[in-house]
């Protein structure tokens, strides 16, 4: 980038727009991160089962899945700050009756509606990140940066829910109000151009069908994107059963572990990715955080003191770090600017339809063979996506990113 005065009202201005816009992305985690330390709470309170427990944490993923597509379809025809705006009310509203509900169906029901609105955040915060940094190097960085915040805030927003949940689980779900005064500052902040007349957004529609019928190369990354994040997912969510089941570690102990993997991906996010993408293009950078996620699979089961394991999920994360926010910056690219909440929206839907899916896939594994298959499954389905993007970088014909 060119030399900028730090001091100037134009760079202070900017980097408001970017807080603004990484916090509220960050809330995106949130719907997670907040109900899980306070689950126990509310299973013991509502007499619910393992069963019905597990529904309210991972009802958000599907709608997220779900409502993404057509809330970034919505963004780029009605206005990004629009939608970031009447989705981060939303989202404090639908999270907030949580606090409120008393059975399982009323509290399933509000976090249906929480993933919903955590659809629309996730789409416009990003088709809006993508619209600040139109430059390729710069929008590289900026999408590192969003993976950073929510990667930290993945170890941030448990921390709150449990200290603020420690009395009653409900005191817990007013951190979702935290979308208010985000909705406040997106509307002091954010500004966007003028919404496109109404032949303009039939056209976009148009175009949007054609960028994902006739580019190749954009089903290929939702596709190893999807794929990427439900093996990622399952190799995180099985990792404490395998420490306690080999070590027996403790809650904290395994707390550790899950932290260190995202320490990973938090610093290679915010300090590897875009190195990369400078030097050896985006699409290259994909196979390299695959390899590295492949590695770390292999040798968890291989390591028989805790001491290791630190380690080893760092390593994790770092591949995390690296493939996830590739794919999402390839995207950017390949998309049209008048369509890339559309795209990165349906990306997002796509990564969150992997996590929900994530249990279905790998537990058919687990079944037949134990929770150690699930790594070395994870390590082949990453080699295998790895060698497809390996072969995709060397080809001429595929993504003309530099």
């Amino acid at each position: 980038m060119t030399n900028v005065n730090p001091f100037s009202l134009g760079w202070i201005q900017r980097h408001y727009r970017l807080i603004v816009l990484l916090t509220a992305g960050s809330l995106a985690v949130m719907p997670g991160a907040v109900i899980t330390p306070v689950l126990p709470q509310i299973v013991q309170q509502l007499a619910l089962s393992k069963t019905l427990a597990g529904y309210l944490v991972s009802a958000h993923y599907l709608t997220v899945a779900l409502c993404s597509p057509v809330l970034g379809i919505l963004a780029d025809r009605l206005g990004r700050t629009r939608v970031l705006i009447g989705s981060l009310l939303a989202f404090s509203i639908a999270g907030i009756a949580g606090a409120w509900t008393t059975s399982f169906l009323p509290m399933l029901t509000t976090r249906a509606l929480l993933g919903a609105a955590t659809g629309g955040i996730a789409a416009a915060s990003l088709g809006l990140l993508a619209q600040m940094y139109p430059d390729e190097q710069a929008r590289s960085r900026a999408i590192a940066y969003a993976s950073t915040a929510l990667t930290l805030a993945n170890i941030v927003y448990p921390l709150m829910s449990g200290w603020t949940g420690a009395q009653n689980w409900r005191s817990a779900f007013y951190l979702y109000g935290l979308g208010v005064p985000l909705a406040l500052l997106a509307l002091l902040f954010l500004r966007e151009g003028k919404v496109a007349p109404r032949a303009a957004k039939a056209a976009q529609q148009k175009n949007l069908a054609q960028v994902l019928l006739r580019q190749p190369q954009v089903l290929r990354l939702l596709l190893t994107l999807g794929i990427t994040a439900a093996t990622a997912f399952a190799a995180v969510i099985y990792l404490p059963l395998h420490l306690t089941t080999t070590l027996g570690t403790s809650t904290i102990d395994n707390a550790l572990v899950l932290a260190s993997q995202a320490i990973g991906a938090a610093l290679s996010s915010a300090l590897v990715v875009s190195r990369l993408h400078r030097r050896f293009g985006i699409v290259a950078a994909i196979p390299l955080g695959l390899g590295l996620l492949a590695l770390a699979a292999v040798l968890i089961p291989q390591a028989q003191a805790y001491s290791l394991f630190i380690p080893l999920a760092f390593l994790f994360g770092a591949g995390l770090g690296i493939a996830v926010p590739s794919h999402y910056a390839a995207l950017a690219t390949l998309a049209p600017l008048e369509l890339q909440s559309s795209i990165l929206a349906i990306a997002t839907g796509t990564n969150f339809l992997g996590q929900f899916l994530s249990p279905t896939l790998y537990g058919v594994v687990i079944q037949q063979s134990g929770v150690v298959s699930v790594f070395y499954a994870a390590a082949i389905v990453a080699l295998i996506m790895g060698g497809f993007w390996v072969l995709m970088s060397r080809s001429k014909s595929d993504i003309p990113v530099k």
